[in-house]
Parts: C-alpha cells; sequence; structure tokens
C-alpha cells in the first residue's frame, strides 16, 4: 500500500479519535443539564402536588364480634365458656363506577425551567350494593356494627383544590381527611348513616373532585364495572398503565379517552383481600391507568440522540473533504481537519445551549446554518475555489437535513439511517471508481486505462 496515502488515513483516523475527547465531554453535559432540569421540576412538584393516583372509593363497615370459646377448670375438670370481643372491618368494592373528567395544563416557570401541572376537574359516581347480613353467613348475631364509612385514595391530598361534598341518596355529607386505612395510604373519608345491615340495600353516591397535579394521573378501576372518560387541552398524552383506552381521539388541540372494565379482567377482589392480609397494597394499586402529561420527547433527549450520530457525521464529513482532495489533486494539512471537525463538535454544543432558550428544532436550524456557513468559508479558502466551498457547504447542510430527520422519525431512524450510508457508499464509490489509488502518492491522480 502507498505510504503517504496510509500516514494520511493514519493522521485523519487519529484526529476522528481525538474528536470523541470533546464529543464525551458534550454528552456529559447533556446529562449534567438534564439532572438540573429534573431537580428543578422536582422542587416544583414538591412546591405544589406530584403526579395523583385515585383509588376509590371503597364502603368500609368496622365491626365487633363476640368470640366464645371453652376452657377446662384444672381443679374441677368442669368445662366453662369464656367470650371475647373481636374487631375487624368489612369491605365492599362498587357494583358501579364512574369518572368523567376534563384536565387543564398550565406552565409553571423558573429560571430556564418549565412544569406542566394539570388541573382536572372531574366527576365521580357510581352506587353499591350491600348484600343481605352484609354477606355474613354465620353467626351474624355476634356482630355488632359501628358507623361504616366511604374511604377515597387520593395520592398527594394537597392537590385537592375543592371542599369534597359527597352526595349519597339524596343526602349531602362532607368528607373528613384521612382515608381510615394504613394500605390506602393518603386521602380522605366520609361517614356514613347507618346501614339495615338485615336486608339488602342499594347506595348511590356521587362527588366532584377538582385536582392539581404534575406528571401523570392515574385511576383505579375499583367497580365491578367501570367506564373513566378523560379529556385535555394537551396534544401529546401518553397513556400508561396496566389497560389501553377503548377509545381515544387525540388532535392538536387536546384529546379524549375512554376506559372500561370490569372485575374479570381486573380481579381487585382478590387483589383487596391479599392487601388486607399484608397491610400493604402495591398489587391492588398497580392495577391501574391513565395519562402522562410530561413533555414526550423534551430538548435534552433529542440532543443526546443527536450525538450518538456524531461519530457518523465526523467520517462523512471527512471523507466528503478527503475526496475533493484526492480528486482535485489538492493537499489538506491535518490540521485544517482538525478545525473542521472542531467546528462540526461545536455543532452540538450551540444546540444543546440555544435549545434551552428558543426550542430544538429553531436551534437545529440556526446551529446546523452557523456550522454549514463556517466550514463552507474556511473549505472555499482551504480548497481555492468559492464553487467547491458551496459545494461542500450544499452536502453539508444535506447531511443535517438528513440528520433532523433521522431525529424526528424515531420509527424509521434505523431503515432511514442504512439507505443514507448505503447511498453515501454509493456516490463514493462512483466518484472514484476509475481513480489510480497508487498514483496519489506520486502526486497525480491517474485513471485506469490512461
Amino acid at each position: 500500500m502507498n505510504r503517504s496515502l496510509a500516514i494520511k488515513l493514519g493522521a485523519i483516523a487519529l484526529l476522528i479519535v481525538l474528536l470523541m475527547i470533546p464529543l464525551l465531554m458534550i454528552g456529559s453535559m447533556i446529562f449534567d443539564r438534564q439532572q438540573l432540569r429534573d431537580g428543578v421540576l422536582e422542587d416544583i412538584a414538591r412546591s405544589s402536588s406530584y403526579s395523583q393516583q385515585v383509588t376509590g372509593p371503597l364502603m368500609v363497615v368496622p365491626y365487633r364480634k363476640v368470640v366464645r370459646s371453652w376452657k377446662l377448670n384444672e381443679k374441677t375438670n368442669a368445662r366453662y365458656q369464656v367470650t371475647s370481643q373481636e374487631r375487624g372491618k368489612l369491605y365492599f368494592l362498587p357494583d358501579r363506577f364512574e369518572l368523567d373528567g376534563k384536565a387543564q395544563t398550565e406552565l409553571r416557570t423558573r429560571g430556564i425551567y418549565q412544569a406542566r401541572l394539570f388541573h382536572a376537574d372531574s366527576r365521580i359516581s357510581g352506587g353499591f350494593s350491600v348484600p343481605e347480613h352484609l354477606g355474613i353467613k354465620e353467626d351474624f348475631a355476634d356482630y355488632t356494627f359501628d358507623a361504616p364509612y366511604l374511604a377515597v385514595g387520593i395520592s398527594d391530598i394537597r392537590g385537592i383544590e375543592n371542599a369534597l361534598q359527597l352526595e349519597l341518596n339524596g343526602q349531602r355529607l362532607d368528607f373528613e381527611p384521612g382515608t381510615q386505612e394504613e394500605w390506602l395510604g393518603e386521602g380522605v373519608h366520609v361517614v356514613l348513616p347507618a346501614l339495615n345491615a338485615l336486608k339488602a340495600s342499594e347506595v348511590d353516591f356521587g362527588f366532584d373532585l377538582r385536582l392539581q397535579g404534575t406528571g401523570q394521573l392515574t385511576i383505579t378501576p375499583v367497580g365491578k364495572a367501570s367506564k373513566v372518560s378523560l379529556a385535555a387541552n394537551w396534544p401529546h398524552p401518553s397513556f400508561i398503565g396496566n389497560y389501553l383506552p377503548a377509545q381515544r381521539e387525540v388532535s392538536a388541540s387536546g384529546f379524549t379517552a375512554h376506559w372500561q372494565t370490569s372485575f374479570f379482567s381486573t380481579n381487585l377482589e382478590e387483589a383487596l383481600g391479599s392487601c388486607l392480609e399484608r397491610s400493604s397494597c402495591e398489587e391492588f394499586k398497580s392495577r391501574s391507568f391513565g395519562v402522562s402529561f410530561i413533555e414526550p420527547v423534551d430538548q435534552y433527549l433529542k440532543s443526546d440522540r443527536a450525538i450518538k450520530y456524531a461519530l457518523l457525521f465526523i467520517v462523512l464529513t471527512f471523507a466528503g473533504f478527503f475526496l475533493f482532495e484526492v480528486l482535485k489533486g489538492l493537499a489538506v494539512h491535518p490540521v485544517q481537519y482538525a478545525l473542521v471537525g472542531v467546528a462540526l463538535a461545536f455543532f452540538y454544543l450551540l444546540l444543546l445551549s440555544l435549545s434551552e432558550h428558543i426550542g430544538f428544532a429553531l436551534a437545529y436550524l440556526i446551529s446546523a446554518s452557523a456550522c454549514v456557513l463556517l466550514v463552507g468559508f474556511y473549505v472555499g479558502h482551504v480548497l481555492h475555489s468559492a464553487l467547491h466551498g458551496l459545494s461542500f457547504s450544499a452536502g453539508l447542510a444535506a447531511l443535517y437535513g438528513l440528520l433532523y430527520g433521522l431525529l424526528s422519525a424515531e420509527d424509521y431512524a434505523l431503515l432511514m439511517g442504512s439507505v443514507l450510508l448505503f447511498g453515501l457508499l454509493g456516490v463514493f464509490m462512483v466518484l472514484t471508481r476509475k481513480l489510480d489509488w497508487y498514483g496519489i502518492g506520486r502526486g497525480t491522480v491517474a485513471v485506469a486505462g490512461e
């Protein structure tokens, strides 16, 4: 192999490796800025309210049961009866559970960072079917029941924005803080009128809940038949949880989504029984669904994805630079390669810093334009031709355009990247198909057959 060509290619390869140092530093800076942003968002949520999960309502009936047992008198060998009292609670999930909510989002700003809060105005309604004797099959006469209550779990009660009142069979009852159930977590409860435990009854309920939160809103479908409808002015919803919406519409002005579940799909009664045994209920709460109001792809994620293509970008640019050199018989010094490479690396630093203030798309346009103009101006003087500089700038601008397409079309990024590389390889092979590579070291560019 021609020695001078090998030295030149080796120098270019070394420059590419050295350029990875500033690129790695910029990548680390992207991570640091993202961590700083996440910390600010956490502070905003700490000052207002975190993500919200609504679990309930559940009907709870405390009871006291007389327990009789027999003991033996050791002296007389006579048996006698001892009674004691056992305390417990009966839990009932609603037969019908419906939630109809509308959410509005707002931005809270701290410095250059913004957090998106939501205000969900919901109507929660449904009904309980209380069985005869409260479902107790044996020794019903030994039971004494205390006042029942309705418990609603709300993960961050600081987000409650209205005075909660329960509408129950035509009555209005005020909610009180706390769920009275450790496993259910934070929330509210309301004491109900005494139930007639001797016969079956229907209990219909309804209440309005205005809830503020940050990040996401999730609902636990506690009903034997649950219907949930959510609408918001957020055009980028991410539907989360164990159940996707049965119907959904997403437009530039917002979204609407409808969920429908039953006990056959949620099996919440069995999950509730497991909760009561362990006094911890992540399994019960995890059977939920909802929507996330977080920006799906922010500027840091896009910048991080862009810098992953940096090595490929530099290699393609150097290949184009080298192609100009060998086809036009020009001598380009490795220092000139290095300056072009540094300009390409600075594109990512400009992109990161500008995107924090003006958005990713505009930041990309300004950064790419600045880099193309600078490199084109420099290459035009290096190659002693304004036309060559314009040609190189046009090729570089096309590469930046293709890179933006790769970043925007995440699902087709692999396909687009593969086609791009294959196409560029074909162009390089076509342009150099008659090139005598051995002639490059002698200062001549010989074409085969001549």
